[in-house]
């Protein structure tokens, strides 16, 4: 016998564990090629069918004039960006667009601070008392939209509302059989009440399960350290939740802004048009005066607002994960 052979019989056998080569892995512990998107491309599919295609019609229809006289005569005219041409030159329009994102900013301001308050406040209360509020939000959360409306309509009547009732007992005797739709004002004050309402138990639930992600050795450290509970905040609970913040503001920017139901269920954008959002402003236009064309043109501006709202948000994301690394 050789050497070379001596040395190739006293050579570990391949995939021993002893330095020899790894073994061939089986075709089974290897997914397909291609099946992760044949799984999703029903959902992919289903989804570009439903919003796609109406998307791709509304665009269409906004570069039309589309009146009762076209839809009876069955002619489509072509009217380039006159639509378009039209809002952006329109001193309502800009009005109404100021009017969306301050209505925005107040409620996603006033969602977010008492959302994350009633979650820290969560994080502290034993098992049971947080079990009992948790409930309590998510019943408020699962409200249907037009429901919880409807009740706030009653609450905020001029004539049976217990609203009127609570503060005229209450020494506000002025407010008995006060009109809330009858102003501005008061009536953003009304719709601001429901949607903080409904959309306060989202934040906290979720800053609630993101607090149980930090370790509790954090927090016992700076209390040895006489760190004050706001101090705690600052350097323990925001810097773990700063994603958390962001995604969570991100949500309700774009909630808010394209919020329909409320708006338009307590007083149809109404009095004088004076609470009229985006969303409502289009529904009005377009329905309403049966300008669809006009209306479509709308619909597609408020969707660019909201891809340029996504844009900057996604810039935030992609500079915080550059700041990270």
């Amino acid at each position: 016998m050789s050497a070379q052979t001596e040395e190739a019989a006293v050579r570990p056998a391949a995939g021993d564990g002893k330095g020899g080569a790894p073994p061939p892995e089986s075709p089974r512990g290897r997914p397909l090629p291609g099946v992760p998107y044949l799984l999703i491309l029903p959902t992919a599919v289903l989804t570009v069918g439903v919003l796609g295609w109406t998307l791709v019609q509304n665009g269409l229809m906004s570069f039309q004039t589309l009146n009762p006289r076209q839809l009876i005569r069955h002619v489509t005219e072509w009217t380039g960006i006159d639509n378009y041409r039209e809002q952006l030159t329109s001193s309502e329009f800009w009005h109404v667009a100021a009017r969306s994102l301050v209505f925005t900013a107040v409620n996603v301001v006033l969602i977010m601070l008492l959302g994350c308050a009633i979650g820290l406040l969560l994080a502290r209360l034993g098992s049971k008392l947080r079990l009992l509020l948790s409930a309590a939000l998510v019943l408020a959360w699962a409200m249907p939209v037009v429901a919880a409306t409807t009740v706030f309509q009653w609450l905020f009547d001029q004539r049976f509302g217990v609203v009127n009732y609570a503060l005229d007992k209450l020494g506000w005797h002025s407010m008995h059989g006060y009109s809330w739709t009858s102003g501005q004002l008061s009536t953003f004050f009304v719709i601001t009440v429901l949607i903080v309402w409904q959309s306060v138990p989202f934040v906290a639930v979720n800053l609630y399960a993101a607090t149980t992600t930090i370790p509790r050795e954090l927090y016992e450290a700076a209390a040895l350290d006489g760190a004050t509970a706001w101090r705690r905040f600052t350097s323990v609970t925001f810097p773990f939740l700063k994603p958390f913040f962001l995604a969570t503001t991100f949500l309700e920017v774009i909630w808010i802004f394209k919020a329909f139901t409320q708006v338009f269920a307590v007083n149809e954008g109404g009095p004088d048009r004076l609470t009229e959002t985006l969303p409502v402003y289009a529904f009005q236009e377009g329905m309403g005066s049966q300008h669809f064309g006009v209306g479509a043109a709308i619909s597609i501006l408020t969707i660019v607002m909201l891809l340029a709202m996504t844009a900057y948000y996604l810039r935030l994301v992609l500079k915080q994960e550059e700041d990270e690394l």
